[in-house]
């Protein structure tokens, strides 16, 4: 089993090991994972984070070693970026790197940071999200992707898909989800009502079949941010969620969650 670590400010991961394949999630800095395959020129890996797979360009990858990926794992602190972009300075004197919010920061201590063998210092806002979850903080980290616009697959605020923003969100205050939304629907405690939900909550939709399609983080006085066509405020009910613009249904509710 080979081990590696994402180096650069986002790499695709599709579904397929081709360039053309479809993107199915996005690896951001920091982001550890094992390599459970690999062909001439694709690795397909397996992320530590939520388990995921997905195909990345085997010129995107930085192998680390058995014993720094269980490190990671074993860590009591993991400190993730706050800032919208923030910056990363190698070690080495070479150019800094630009990262996202949500970025993770490997062996953080004091400013400075390691990815295997490269050292880099961050000087921005960041939070360690082994900590105790804090729920209260939910809407305030949602409202930082307001108006990003949506990406099937992305989990940035310059591209992001509806169950990647809620990801996201969630590692921000502690809480690792699943990554794709019927995954996520599978876990915390299901209300029976709108009325019933808090702040924070997860609000799940469904297709036609049942399927579910669609998630999105829930907000005071019956209002829901989520992503659809960008990261945007609409208004929820028991039928589902009322575009604000359009004056029209977009997603049938399905069910809503409590996650903490």
């Amino acid at each position: 089993m080979k081990y590696g670590i994402c180096p650069l400010s986002v790499v695709p991961g599709r579904l397929e090991p081709n360039d053309r394949s479809e993107l199915v999630t996005q690896v951001l800095f920091g982001d550890h994972y094992k390599i459970v395959d690999e062909r001439a020129k694709w690795s397909r890996i397996r992320l530590a984070s939520d388990k995921y797979e997905c195909w990345i360009d085997r010129k995107q990858v930085h192998e680390i070693t058995k014993d720094f990926y269980q490190s990671l794992e074993k860590s009591s602190s993991h400190q993730v970026s706050l800032d919208l972009v923030g910056v990363v300075t190698p070690a080495d004197g070479s150019s800094p790197l630009p990262i996202l919010m949500g970025s993770s920061l490997p062996a953080y201590q004091e400013g400075a940071l390691r990815l295997g063998d490269k050292a880099y210092h961050f000087d921005g806002f960041s939070i360690d999200t082994r900590q105790k979850p804090d729920k209260s903080k939910v809407v305030e980290h949602a409202y930082m992707y307001l108006q990003a616009p949506y990406l099937w697959g992305g989990r940035g605020p310059f591209g992001i898909d509806c169950s990647g923003f809620s990801q996201v969100v969630y590692k921000l205050i502690g809480k690792k989800l699943p990554r794709d939304a019927y995954q996520q629907a599978e876990i915390g405690t299901t209300l029976s009502f709108v009325e019933e939900a808090e702040p924070g909550d997860l609000a799940f939709f469904d297709n036609d079949e049942g399927i579910i399609i669609h998630v999105g983080i829930l907000l005071e006085n019956n209002h829901i941010i989520h992503a659809s066509g960008e990261v945007r405020v609409d208004r929820i009910d028991h039928q589902g969620i009322f575009n604000v613009d359009t004056k029209k249904y977009s997603h049938k509710l399905r069910l809503i969650k409590r996650i903490l």
